[in-house]
């Protein structure tokens, strides 16, 4: 491995600093993504200084800003502290049934965040608050720090680490010293997708009756349609993402963890657990059950005791295809746009890069409701034609998931070292071709990992769904969140059922990326 300060892109510095094209594709996009923010500062204008502090500075106000702050703060270290600990384990000991342990540990991201809440409320009425929320939101989203961190934990080369305790140091000097700096990049992107999920998360918190400032803004156009004070606080949202943001950039660093070529690297010796084994068993066991089995079982129990239970074949099979058919759609419209974003960051680090790449996750800290209604009120005044039309439902989608996506090419871009494409370039092909015949083929994995994190998210995605989709259009999510919204559980537990099955194979394809074996 070569850990270098980064000077900007690639080594041999040929090309301009922001090449043309690549950087007016890469705005373009960020301009996209930044359409929701563009809404918000236009309703804060328009309020006025006075009527933005009238709204803004309540007591209701700091309320919802004491618990989106307690929620992000909390599930994102629970789901840092738990996605690296299963990591860890599954990855760097001699844990009994690794190849179980990948599998089931990765497995809860087929599991939407408002099907937990389901599953787990339905236990108890009773199951409310912020200890319920926190639970319920590391326990859907602790794969998102897993499963870079595993990779990452995998393809490490342990000779650092072995020269590391030949100097004497322990084995808990080693990892802080050694191996997590390795990590930070997975680590912390991880992280921030999770944080910017809690920023936005709705479906989960309304069921569980915890009030962030996501759920407050849906109740406000659901029961006063004031635009002015749902806007007022999407502004602050924006701002906490932003708080996000600036932190992750600031923690990541710029060190470069590339290397060229593979040298002679071997897969580490397991840590042996010794008497800790079964604890470790246990605890694994216990968070698949808690993830899993909780849902999975209150599933069964309403198919098979609810009075309402039906299986409308036509309506689910509509429905499973509408679902399926957009979730492709979208992960190959996200992914697509990521792209160039993703290559700017990493091969031109600059301002202006770093900037373009921020203002692409500005969108996936806004609920799917301001999203919808930014995209809307630009259809409806400039693009008349696309309203409640797939491309304004895509476009929403690729403006909510495009953290997912980026993640995950960036890591993936981060680890080709910048040579190789100058070399490309050295023997007369062009750039466009250097992206397909070596940057590609090298991204492959990242490209895949990332496409099915987009996948999962759309094939779950709901109040912008409802609000963007073409008359008529349902998928399972919204035919869910209907049916279990007026209490016929049995009625909702097929979709939730298919949304599961559907998501699993793309959930499978992140295990599968991530160990580095073919699918």
């Amino acid at each position: 491995m070569i850990r270098s300060p980064a000077r900007g892109g690639s080594a041999a510095g040929t090309g301009l600093r922001y090449p043309p094209l690549r950087l007016a594709v890469a705005v373009a996009v960020a301009l996209l993504t930044l359409l929701p923010l563009g809404y918000v500062v236009a309703g804060v204008v328009g309020t006025g200084p006075a009527g933005v502090v009238a709204l803004v500075w309540r007591p209701r106000v700091g309320e919802l800003l004491t618990n989106t702050v307690e929620l992000v703060l909390l599930g994102t270290t629970a789901c840092v502290v738990v996605g690296t600990g299963a990591a860890w384990l599954v990855e760097r000991t001699d844990l009994p049934g690794r190849p179980l342990w990948t599998g089931l540990m990765a497995a809860p991201l087929a599991v939407p965040a408002f099907v937990n809440s389901f599953g787990w409320y339905s236990l108890s009425p009773g199951f409310a608050g912020l200890d319920a929320a926190v639970l319920v939101t590391t326990l859907s989203y602790y794969p998102l720090v897993y499963l870079p961190v595993a990779a990452v934990l995998r393809g490490t080369d342990p000779a650092f680490e072995d020269m590391s305790r030949a100097l004497g140091n322990g084995p808990w000097h080693t990892f802080v010293r050694v191996v997590l700096p390795q990590l930070r990049p997975a680590l912390l992107g991880g992280a921030l997708l999770v944080g910017l999920h809690l920023l936005a998360e709705f479906g989960a918190l309304q069921s569980l009756r915890f009030d962030t400032f996501t759920t407050a803004i849906y109740d406000q156009f659901q029961s006063t349609f004031d635009g002015a004070g749902a806007t007022m606080l999407a502004g602050v949202l924006v701002l906490l993402c932003l708080l996000l943001l600036g932190g992750e950039q600031r923690l990541a660093g710029r060190a470069r963890v590339a290397r060229v070529g593979s040298g002679a690297m071997r897969r580490a010796v397991p840590h042996r657990l010794g008497p800790a084994t079964l604890p470790a068993i246990v605890a694994l066991a216990l968070l698949a059950v808690l993830a899993l089995g909780v849902p999975l079982g209150c599933i069964a129990f309403w198919l098979a005791t609810s009075t309402s239970t039906a299986f409308p074949l036509d309506d689910l099979l509509r429905t499973t295809a509408t679902s399926l058919g957009l979730g492709l759609l979208g992960a190959v419209v996200t992914s697509a746009l990521a792209l160039p974003v993703a290559w700017l960051v990493v091969r031109r680090r600059g301002r202006i890069s770093r900037l373009v790449e921020r203002c692409t996750y500005i969108g996936n800290s806004l609920p799917g409701m301001v999203v919808a209604l930014a995209l809307i009120t630009v259809a409806i005044r400039f693009l008349p034609a696309l309203y409640q039309s797939t491309v304004m439902l895509l476009a929403a989608y690729a403006v909510l998931f495009m953290p997912r996506a980026m993640v995950s090419l960036r890591t993936a871009l981060g680890q080709i070292p910048p040579e190789l494409d100058d070399v490309g370039r050295s023997l007369g092909v062009g750039s466009a071709a250097v992206l397909a015949r070596v940057t590609l083929p090298l991204i492959a994995r990242g490209l895949g990992a990332g496409s099915a994190l987009v996948f999962l998210a759309v094939v779950t995605e709901l109040t912008s769904t409802l609000l963007l989709a073409p008359i008529g259009t349902q998928t399972l999510a919204t035919q869910f969140w209907s049916e279990s919204s007026s209490i016929h559980y049995g009625a909702a537990a097929p979709y939730a059922l298919l949304m599961i099955l559907i998501s699993a194979p793309a959930a499978y394809l992140l295990t599968r990326r991530s160990r580095g074996e073919d699918t």
